[in-house]
């Protein structure tokens, strides 16, 4: 039996937001195993950082928006572009040089999306916002309707043929990008684009940016943060379940709902994995399982590398300044970018926390996620699945309430987990070692065993 009401009753009221917690204790950065090696990056990358650094050096930091770099499409291989960058005059990189560089041998930033008119879009379609009769107030919603044609967008063949010239990842369906300088597609933002595609009674295209994201989860194991090969360490908040959701309950599509299924028990998988789940004892020796935010990543994140350096300059250890990168790549996982809610110094960025705290918001989605794969479980026959589901859909309510509740505020925190030495430790079972145990004596004290 669910906590709540069956999901198809409440898929969007269990969207909670909380505000900004007032904690004493935290943890140090964790240690995550095998992230952030510059072997590993692409060497496409490591190209559009040098050209993004060597930008910085010639433009100067007003105005800069180091993304914009890492998001060009090359005009020529990546040897003969590296060549021409190492050959550019030093010390003294005018603007004038840089721009004739980038305009020769890159292709202008967006070129790797074309156009791509949606063919579910009618000018004004039936049922359209009904309750709507104030003239004005419709003509608006028309004008904000009519916004899809210009953001529709599908993938350039160019991405596919030659995808050592992009970073932007080739996708199977259309997409609709956010706009300005995000030209690619971001996960949780889709979520919002779908519902208001449902609301302009396009379904296909809601589905195609669905199953664009069913793909990631399918390639990747996870749902990317979005849509560009320096965002394959991270997620962002868990909403693919309710895109599906909402999907089927507009058109009632079975096809589409099996399609995606098997996507969510990988996402799900994702997320009770050893990176983001957190095993807590309570002071009534029960176990309970929440998730965090933590990105498998602990170098400058490539999109805003110069901005990340610059904060972590005042950091003396390579040690510190990888602590403040997986924190803060973290915080990008979050969909918070940024906020003083993973600081415990709301004035300085390098204190950021975001993998040390358990969000109540996060575990909110991913109980909504539970309850929807069991729903969709017991529609397509999966029994045994739907009860396994509907028993963590429980095991976690309880757990929020037993954790993230405060009974003298009467409100959920995030909570926050400290450093070893901020609490008494009351068991080091060590069996329990491996699901990165925290022990509690009773929600105000927690110590992190590593």
């Amino acid at each position: 039996m669910f906590p709540f009401p069956h999901p198809h009753q409440l898929h969007v009221s269990l969207v909670i937001f909380v505000p900004v917690v007032c904690a004493i204790h935290m943890a140090p950065a964790a240690a995550v195993a095998g992230v952030g090696s510059e072997e590993g990056a692409p060497a496409l990358l490591r190209l559009l950082q040098r050209v993004q650094s060597e930008a910085l050096r010639a433009l100067g930091p007003r105005d800069f928006d180091p993304k914009f770099y890492v998001d060009l499409p090359l005009a020529a291989d990546a040897s003969a572009v590296g060549a021409a960058l190492s050959s550019l005059t030093r010390p003294a990189l005018s603007r004038e040089v840089m721009e004739a560089f980038i305009s020769r041998y890159f292709a202008p930033a967006g070129s790797d999306l074309v156009a791509a008119d949606p063919l579910d879009f009618e000018d004004e379609p039936r049922g359209f916002l009904p309750k709507v009769e104030n003239a004005e107030a419709r003509a608006w919603a028309l004008e904000v309707h009519a916004l899809w044609k210009d953001l529709a967008r599908r993938v350039a063949p160019d991405v596919v043929a030659r995808p050592d010239r992009h970073t932007i990842l080739p996708l199977p369906g259309r997409v609709v990008v956010p706009g300005s300088r995000f030209r690619e597609v971001y996960y949780w933002d889709s979520y919002w684009v779908v519902r208001g595609l449902l609301v302009s009674k396009m379904y296909d295209t809601a589905k195609d940016i669905t199953l664009n994201l069913v793909y990631f989860a399918e390639k990747y194991g996870f749902v990317l943060n979005g849509a560009r090969s320096y965002y394959t360490n991270r997620s962002q908040p868990p909403l693919l379940s309710s895109m599906v959701l909402d999907i089927y309950m507009a058109t009632g599509d079975m096809v589409f709902l099996k399609r995606a299924f098997p996507s969510l028990l990988k996402e799900y998988s994702f997320w009770m994995s050893d990176i983001h789940n957190v095993a807590i004892m309570d002071n009534h020796g029960r176990v309970h399982n929440l998730s965090r935010y933590q990105a498998m990543w602990n170098k400058p994140r490539p999109e805003s590398a110069t901005i990340d350096e610059e904060f972590a300059s005042k950091l003396t250890s390579t040690a510190a300044k990888e602590k403040f990168y997986h924190q803060v790549a973290s915080t990008a996982e979050s969909g918070w970018d940024f906020s003083s809610r993973w600081m415990r110094d709301s004035t300085d960025m390098t204190t950021l926390a975001t993998s040390h705290i358990i969000p109540v918001d996060l575990n909110t989605f991913i109980l909504k996620m539970e309850q929807d794969i069991a729903f969709f479980a017991e529609l397509i026959g999966e029994n045994t699945v739907s009860e396994s589901f509907s028993e963590a859909s429980n095991a976690r309510y309880n757990a929020i309430e037993s954790v993230l509740w405060n009974s003298d505020m009467e409100q959920w925190l995030d909570y926050w987990l400290p450093t070893d030495g901020n609490g008494q430790v009351l068991t080091k079972d060590i069996s329990l070692m491996s699901y990165n145990v925290i022990v509690s004596n009773g929600a105000n004290t927690l110590i992190l065993l590593t």
